[in-house]
């Protein structure tokens, strides 16, 4: 399969609505094989990622994201929970031997919780190109009450969300008008 530019960027929209397409366990897991190789500071991979896909995961994911969203959330076959592992420096000596710098996470919880931000968020990026790659379509979300979806579906854990995103095959009639981009000079410098 050859992909482009256009279907990762400039044809891709977010979509709204989805069809009633399921995506199979086997996808999933060839998503995450294939963004699970996107660069993080220090190999960290701190992120966590909860597919969510049965009716009362869903009904439960619905009643923790605004009400904008909720439709999006029951309509989709899949909603991933990109999630941050704060404790994601315990897997740092396996997954950087290069030297060890797990100590400085570690006695550090200010430094832990903005990598653990930052590296989850490009994850999550890498998930939303991977999954267009794959012929899915995305609705990234981060209208929702963060504190209730840790207590749904984090509980007990030292993962906490970061955003959430409907995955599936878009609905074109449910799709906005493209909105502009900032052009060039607006959102860039050379220096």
């Amino acid at each position: 399969m050859s992909i482009t530019t256009a279907q990762l960027f400039s044809d891709a929209r977010t979509q709204n609505g989805f069809l009633d397409r399921p995506v199979s366990d086997e996808l999933l897991q060839q998503l995450y094989d294939v963004f699970k190789f996107g660069p993080t500071a220090f190999n960290a991979t701190p992120g966590r990622f909860k597919f969510v896909r049965s009716a009362e995961a869903k009904s439960q994911l619905a009643e923790c994201v605004m009400p904008g969203n909720a439709a999006k959330v029951l309509n989709a076959p899949v909603t991933v929970i990109v999630g941050m592992d704060l404790n994601f420096h315990t897997h740092l000596p396996r997954l950087f031997p290069a030297m060890d710098v797990s100590g400085m996470f570690a006695s550090n919880e200010t430094l832990a919780k903005e990598a653990a931000f930052r590296n989850s968020s490009l994850q999550g990026a890498y998930l939303m190109i991977a999954a267009r790659s794959l012929g899915l379509d995305c609705g990234p979300m981060s209208g929702f009450d963060a504190a209730k979806v840790d207590a749904t579906f984090w509980a007990g854990t030292s993962v906490k969300s970061n955003f959430i995103c409907a995955l599936g095959y878009g609905d074109p009639s449910k799709v906005y008008p493209r909105g502009p981009r900032l052009g060039f000079d607006e959102a860039c410098q050379l220096v």
